[in-house]
């Protein structure tokens, strides 16, 4: 089987990242459930009000080939979050980062960080990745400081891209390329050290 379609078991200091599994849906209703997350109307997350079929629809994702999403844990085990590998063309070689939420508790903690760490260096260097791309919602201002801090460059607005919740929904585009991995890198490894 194609590494573009096995989800690997991804580990770190700080997060685990391993498939998600169709029992892991009331593990992430609680991890949103830490900080009312799916309140967030610009948020992906504001879909978990029904676990299983937010779940099931990640999962069918990844059973077409479209997506590799993770459960988020911390080393003991606890999930607090999901994140995936997501829009993937193999042909073309470009993934994109996203669908990820964390509980408020490990927000602002190497979680992210590290998580962001992990999935560059599975996309760029066991997947040959010339591009991975990362969205965001034009509201969601903490999400872009967050991308922007990664080292990731920011490649433009798509104006009114989505209807979402009920509203009409423009997208930030960043991207990383391949060429900019090695810095990507050693910035995220700073940033890593700053969490100990």
């Amino acid at each position: 089987m194609s590494r573009w379609r096995e989800t690997p078991r991804l580990v770190g200091q700080h997060v685990v990242l391993r498939p998600l599994t169709s029992e892991d849906a009331p593990a992430l209703a609680a991890a949103a459930g830490d900080g009312d997350l799916t309140e967030l109307f610009f948020a992906n997350v504001s879909g978990l009000t029904d676990p299983d079929a937010f779940v099931a629809a990640a999962l069918r994702e990844r059973d077409f080939g479209r997506a590799l999403p993770f459960a988020v844990e911390t080393p003991d085990g606890r999930v607090v979050g999901l994140t995936r590998l997501m829009r993937m063309s193999e042909a073309h070689r470009r993934v994109e980062i996203g669908g990820t939420f964390y509980a408020r508790a490990v927000q602002r903690t190497g979680v992210n960080t590290e998580a962001k760490l992990l999935l560059l260096g599975h996309a760029f260097d066991a997947l040959g990745c010339q591009v991975v791309q990362i969205r965001t919602d034009w509201f969601n201002k903490r999400s872009q400081a967050a991308i922007e801090r990664l080292g990731a460059k920011r490649d433009g607005v798509l104006r009114s891209h989505q209807l979402f919740n009920g509203r009409v929904r423009d997208l930030v585009v960043y991207s990383i390329i391949a060429s900019e991995w090695p810095g990507v890198r050693t910035n995220i490894e700073f940033l890593l050290r700053r969490h100990g």
